[in-house]
C-alpha cells in the first residue's frame, strides 16, 4: 500500500512538473480564454447557471431578514381539516351542497367586505341538489363584488373546444392579428350568475421547470387574446396598476399559514347564533378569499419557502404583489452579468498570472465574492429587485478552484528558484546569496508582514532571483535564522554585464527592505542586519553542492565581519 501511495505521489508530482513545464503562468490565460468561451455560451443558449440562480433565489428568500407583511386587508376563510371534520356530520363529505356556500356569502356580504373571491371551481351542477344550487345563483346574482376562477386546460384540446377567447367576460385583444375564430380549452363556473357577473380569471399554478413554484401569470397570451389571472381580474376592479409582463415573480410574505386565516365551520357556525362570538365587522372593507388548505383536497404546489404551500395562500400572494406593486422584479441584464463575469474571471487570472501571492490572492477574491453576494442578498431584503449575481459568483469561484489547484500543483516547479536554474545550467557560474535578518527583539513581526515583505522584495529589481524567508516554524540550530530573509541571484561567470547588473539588484533589494521596514514595524531603525556575499559555484549535478557550500562561506564571512565590528 504504501508502495502504491508512493508511486502515485511520484506520478502526480512528474505530471505537474509537465504540466509547468509546458503551460508554465501562461495557463491562467488559456483556462480564462476557456471560461469566457463557456460565459459567452452560456449567455447565449446554454442558460447552465440559470437553475442555479434559482436555488440562490430559493435560499435567499428563505433566509432573508426584512420580510414584507402580508396585507391585513386579505383574509383567508379555510375549508381546512377541521371544517370538513365539522361540516361533514350535517352535511356530508365535500363537496357540500352549494346552498351552504350560498348562506356563507349572503351573511358575510352583509358585512360589506371589498371582494369575495372563491378559490373553488364550480365546474358541475349538483344534480342530486338542484335546489341547492338554484340557491347559490340567486346568492351570487345579488352580489357585485364576487370572483370566480376559469380553469385553462392544455392547448392541446384547445381544437375540441367551441369556446372563443371574444366569448369570455373581460378578454381583450392584444392586437388586431387577434385570431377571430380560435378556441381555447377552458372550465367555466356552472353558474349563471358568475358567468354574467363576468368576474372571471384564471386561477392556474404554472411551475418552473423543477417543479417549483416561484411566478405567477398576469395573463395569458392565446392566439392573440389576453385571459386575466384571477388576481389580474380583481384588479383591474380595484385600480391596481397591472404589470406589464405575463408573470411576475412572487415576492412571498412568510412561510405558509402566514396571513390572517379564519375556519370555514368557526365563521359559519357563528353566523347561526344568536349570540355572535365574532366581530361584526371582521370581514367589512376586506377581501376574502374562500378556498381550503385541507390536505385531503390536493391543493397544493412546492415553493420556495415549503415543499406543500397551500393554492389558496399561493393566490392570496398574488393578489398581494399586484395591490402593492412589490413583486420581485429579476432584470434579464444578460450584457451586466456577462460583462461582469469575464471582469471577475480575467481579473483573478490576471492575479495569478502576475503571481501577486497566495495570500494576497485569496483575499482579494474572497472578499469580492463576500462583496458580491452581500449585493444580491442587500437586494432582496431591501428592494424589490433581486440582483442575482448567483452566475458571475459561481463562474469566478470555478475558475478560481481550477487556478488554484493548478498553482497548488505546480507551485514548487514554477516558483524562482536559483537553485533549480543552477541545476539546469552547466560550466561555471557566479552566485550572489544575500542574507537578511529581521530582529525579532525589537518589533513583533508576524508571519504575514514576513511574507508581505518578501512578495516585495521578490518584485524588485531586474534579475531574476529567489527570495525564502525562515519564519520561525524551525527548532534546535535552525532555530538561530529565525525571521531571515535568503535572497539568491545567479548569472554565467563569463557575463559580466550580468553580474553587475545583479550588484545593482542588492542596492535596489536593499533599498526596498528599507520601505517595507518603515511601512510594517512600529520601530523601524535598525531593524534589521544583512550580509551579500558573492561566489563562483559549479552548474549541473554539482549545484547543490556548491550552494550548501555558498550558504556556510556565506555565514562564515558574515560571522567574521560582525566581530570585527565588536
Amino acid at each position: 500500500m504504501k508502495l502504491l501511495l508512493n508511486r502515485l505521489l511520484m506520478a502526480i508530482a512528474v505530471f505537474s512538473e509537465l504540466l509547468a513545464r509546458r503551460w508554465r503562468k501562461s495557463f491562467y490565460l488559456y483556462l480564462a480564454a476557456l471560461f469566457t468561451l463557456f460565459a459567452l455560451a452560456d449567455t447565449a443558449f446554454l442558460h447552465v447557471t440559470a437553475n442555479m440562480r434559482q436555488v440562490a433565489l430559493d435560499a435567499m428568500v428563505r433566509h432573508r431578514i426584512i420580510v414584507p407583511r402580508p396585507d391585513p386587508d386579505i383574509v383567508i376563510v379555510d375549508i381546512n381539516e377541521a371544517s370538513l371534520a365539522a361540516m361533514g356530520k350535517e352535511y356530508g363529505r365535500w363537496p357540500w351542497p352549494r346552498q351552504v356556500l350560498g348562506e356563507f356569502l349572503q351573511q358575510i356580504e352583509k358585512q360589506q367586505p371589498k371582494a369575495v373571491v372563491f378559490d373553488i371551481l364550480f365546474s358541475d351542477a349538483d344534480v342530486y341538489n338542484p335546489g341547492s344550487d338554484a340557491y347559490f345563483d340567486a346568492a351570487v346574482a345579488a352580489t357585485a363584488n364576487t370572483y370566480f376562477p376559469l380553469l385553462r386546460l392544455d392547448e392541446d384540446s384547445d381544437a375540441l373546444s367551441q369556446i372563443r377567447p371574444s366569448m369570455l367576460p373581460g378578454v381583450k385583444a392584444l392586437s388586431d392579428e387577434a385570431q377571430q375564430d380560435a378556441t381555447v380549452a377552458v372550465v367555466l363556473p356552472h353558474f349563471a350568475a358568475a358567468l354574467n357577473g363576468g368576474r372571471l380569471g384564471l386561477h392556474n399554478i404554472y411551475p418552473d421547470a423543477d417543479g417549483v413554484a416561484r411566478q405567477y401569470l398576469v395573463y395569458r397570451d392565446d392566439y392573440g387574446w389576453k385571459l386575466p389571472s384571477l388576481p389580474a381580474r380583481l384588479g383591474q376592479d380595484m385600480g391596481w396598476p397591472e404589470p406589464e409582463a405575463q408573470r411576475v415573480m412572487l415576492n412571498w410574505r412568510g412561510e405558509p399559514f402566514t396571513y390572517q386565516y379564519a375556519s370555514f365551520s368557526d365563521v359559519f357556525a357563528d353566523m347561526g347564533n344568536k349570540v355572535k362570538k365574532r366581530p361584526a365587522d371582521e370581514f367589512k372593507n376586506k377581501i376574502v378569499i374562500i378556498g381550503s388548505t385541507a390536505p385531503s383536497l390536493f391543493d397544493s404546489k412546492p415553493t420556495p419557502l415549503s415543499k406543500v404551500h397551500p393554492g389558496v395562500e399561493i393566490l392570496a400572494t398574488a393578489m398581494d404583489n399586484l395591490k402593492h406593486g412589490d413583486y420581485l422584479r429579476l432584470p434579464e441584464a444578460r450584457v451586466p452579468y456577462l460583462l461582469l463575469t469575464l471582469s471577475i474571471v480575467w481579473l483573478t487570472a490576471w492575479g495569478f498570472y502576475r503571481n501577486v501571492g497566495r495570500a494576497k490572492m485569496d483575499r482579494l477574491f474572497g472578499l469580492s465574492q463576500f462583496i458580491l453576494v452581500g449585493i444580491s442578498y442587500a437586494s432582496i431584503n431591501f428592494t424589490d429587485t433581486y440582483i442575482n449575481l448567483t452566475g458571475p459568483v459561481t463562474v469566478g469561484l470555478a475558475y478560481f478552484m481550477v487556478a488554484r489547484i493548478y498553482a497548488a500543483a505546480t507551485g514548487k516547479a514554477l516558483e524562482l528558484n536559483m537553485v533549480r536554474a543552477s541545476l539546469e545550467r552547466g560550466g561555471e557560474l557566479k552566485a550572489t546569496l544575500l542574507l537578511i535578518r529581521v530582529d525579532g527583539t525589537k518589533n513583533i513581526v508576524p508571519d504575514a508582514t514576513l511574507e508581505k515583505i518578501r512578495h516585495a522584495l521578490e518584485r524588485c529589481g531586474s534579475e531574476p532571483k529567489s527570495v525564502d524567508v525562515l519564519k520561525g516554524y524551525q527548532k534546535g540550530l535552525w532555530d538561530l535564522f529565525e525571521k531571515t530573509f535568503a535572497v539568491s541571484w545567479v548569472v554565467s561567470a563569463a557575463d559580466a554585464a550580468a553580474a553587475e547588473r545583479v550588484e545593482q539588484d542588492v542596492e535596489v533589494v536593499l533599498s526596498k527592505l528599507q520601505q517595507q521596514l518603515r511601512k510594517h514595524l512600529a520601530r523601524p531603525d535598525n531593524a534589521a542586519t544583512w550580509f551579500a556575499h558573492h561566489g563562483l559555484i559549479a552548474g549541473g549535478a554539482a549545484a547543490r553542492d556548491s550552494w550548501r557550500v555558498m550558504f556556510a562561506e556565506t555565514l562564515l564571512r558574515w560571522n567574521e565581519q560582525q566581530g570585527k565590528n565588536q
